[in-house]
């Protein structure tokens, strides 16, 4: 397992799981997320974005649709690839990373603070309420310097023998999955038999 830069080609991918997860995607551009994938079978098991604000007052580094596919959670993959994006902010020269979230208890065991409103700088207050008004009704600021980020050692050791978790057996489709009355349909080719 390891956590890469996204690729044009990833963009379809990004978009319909961004989509069904109900994440931010407000000035998606593939370039700005990093992908988890498995190197053993090549799938693609989690994803985040790396955000910058360019405003008068400055540059401000916001992380945010960060996700994991279902098979994958709870094995480290969500968190390394927060370490990728506060990894690349540091590198960047960014002291601070926000993150504008409905899940602040995740983001707490890597060393991330909840912060008043009133802390935030004007455009991520702005983000932050449109955030409220659309994805996420119950997200809250909170803030890492990079020098304090950690992963626990349960969540990079997770990582390490990360794997999809079996799909359940999904049942057989019909024609009621359709909207198809199999009893009144009639079939352009039926032969009959």
């Amino acid at each position: 397992m390891y956590v890469r830069d996204a690729k044009n080609r990833d963009e379809a991918w990004l978009l319909d799981h961004i989509e069904a997860m109900g994440l931010d995607e407000t000035a998606f551009r593939s370039r700005d997320y990093v992908i988890a994938v498995d190197e053993v079978d090549n799938v693609r098991a989690g994803f985040g974005r790396y955000r910058v604000h360019k405003t008068d007052d400055g540059e401000h580094c916001e992380l945010t649709s960060i996700g994991v596919l279902d098979g994958w959670r709870g094995q480290g993959v969500g968190a390394h690839v927060v370490e990728r994006l506060v990894r690349t902010a540091a590198d960047e020269g960014f002291e601070t990373v926000y993150s504008l979230t409905d899940e602040p208890d995740y983001l707490a065991q890597f060393g991330f603070d909840p912060i008043e409103e009133s802390a935030l700088p004007d455009r991520l207050r702005e983000r932050l309420s449109e955030k409220r008004d659309g994805v996420a009704p119950e997200a809250v600021p909170m803030r890492v310097d990079p020098e304090r980020f950690r992963v626990p050692d349960r969540l990079r050791e997770a990582f390490k023998g990360a794997a999809a978790a079996e799909a359940d057996d999904e049942p057989e489709e019909g024609p009621e999955d359709f909207g198809i009355d199999p009893d009144e349909a009639t079939y352009k080719y039926d032969t009959g038999s």
